[in-house]
């Protein structure tokens, strides 16, 4: 099951309490304050695991708790500090504050580590406050709390570009064709449940990351279909491709199907809808209509945006979109020094 949002508990180790305590031992003559402080609660740290892929085990168990630090012991001795612990998160996790809103991390490589809540200092225990003038003190200090906080964990997938469109436009069968992914390809709407990443490869050695995201349709934005919960995991992506079917299936004109998922994007976020794009026309092989294909591309011509023509069944395409795609999440460059070499 793929979980992409979660709100979890955390509650760092308290400080173990100072101690109050006089040394009354035989052969030792000026006894005196001996108190030891009390040990340090444990801190709790997130963790990014590149093995880690859903937070789902975060739904199950939503309580994460430190151990708190031993209290201080006579004879000068300090208490035990508490045991931190470290929570796995994947890579592309966001950690939000739940009360305040306030974005407290941004987990983008695996291993980066990050201290979420910390746990409190130990009290100091009566022989901290001796002086030449207070010889046999009686003060000692309580620890002090550890952090406590109630978080929301927001799952966004790293990848370059994003698939885009209305459901059945072919964006599970094109990521099937360009790379090792296999999602769930069916002739009914929905297919796709939950995103799919995958990892395209050119001959020259350099690839690149593309997800897959359920399809739009018009009101997704009030929560129509599957909404616009899973638009999050293609905001980080550098391009958007925008699949729109011209065969003469669906019975609904191709430039409408852009304009609709245009407006759910711009719902979702502006920036979003901002993004560099690629217009792209699927199931060429199923285009009985000439006028339904010159539609739309006059539209991406009118628009500035680059435009192409596919088909997953027979292949038509495909190696020049897997290129336009590199060229612009890469860079010119890469591609002309890889080629060069």
């Amino acid at each position: 099951m793929f979980i992409d949002e979660a709100r979890i508990y955390v509650k760092a180790g308290d400080g173990g309490n100072g101690c109050l305590a006089f040394r009354r031992e035989k052969y030792v003559p000026r006894g005196g304050p001996s108190g030891g402080d009390g040990g340090r609660g444990g801190d709790i740290y997130m963790v990014a695991n590149e093995h880690v892929n859903t937070l789902l085990h975060f739904r199950f168990n939503p309580e994460h708790k430190a151990q708190r630090g031993r209290h201080g012991e006579g004879s000068n001795r300090t208490g035990h500090d508490g045991t931190s612990i470290d929570l796995e998160v994947p890579v592309g996790t966001v950690v939000y504050n739940e009360q305040t809103g306030e974005k407290l991390f941004d987990f983008t490589h695996p291993g980066e580590r990050f201290l979420v809540a910390q746990g409190g200092k130990g009290g100091r225990g009566n022989a901290r406050f001796t002086t030449a003038t207070h010889q046999a003190p009686t003060e000692h200090e309580p620890g002090k709390p550890g952090d406590e906080l109630r978080l929301r964990l927001e799952l966004k997938l790293l990848a370059d570009a994003g698939l885009v469109g209305f459901p059945n436009a072919g964006k599970s069968t094109l990521i099937s064709r360009i790379s090792a992914a296999h999602p769930k390809i069916a002739d009914y709407p929905f297919t796709t449940l939950e995103p799919n990443l995958g990892v395209v490869k050119l001959d020259d050695f350099r690839s690149f990351v593309v997800a897959d995201i359920p399809g739009l349709i018009e009101g997704a934005h009030l929560g129509h279909g599957l909404g616009t919960q899973f638009l999050r995991h293609i905001e980080r992506t550098k391009l958007l491709v925008h699949l729109v079917d011209v065969s003469d299936a669906t019975g609904r004109e191709p430039v409408e199907d852009f304009e609709t998922v245009m407006r759910e994007l711009a719902s979702f976020s502006q920036d979003l809808a901002k993004k560099p794009m690629l217009v792209v026309a699927t199931k060429m092989d199923a285009a009985q209509s000439p006028d339904r294909v010159s539609s739309l591309k006059r539209l991406a011509a009118e628009r500035g945006l680059p435009y192409f023509e596919i088909s997953s069944v027979t292949g038509l395409g495909l190696d020049k979109l897997k290129y336009a795609i590199t060229e612009r999440v890469l860079g010119k460059e890469s591609l002309t020094s890889h080629s060069q070499g």
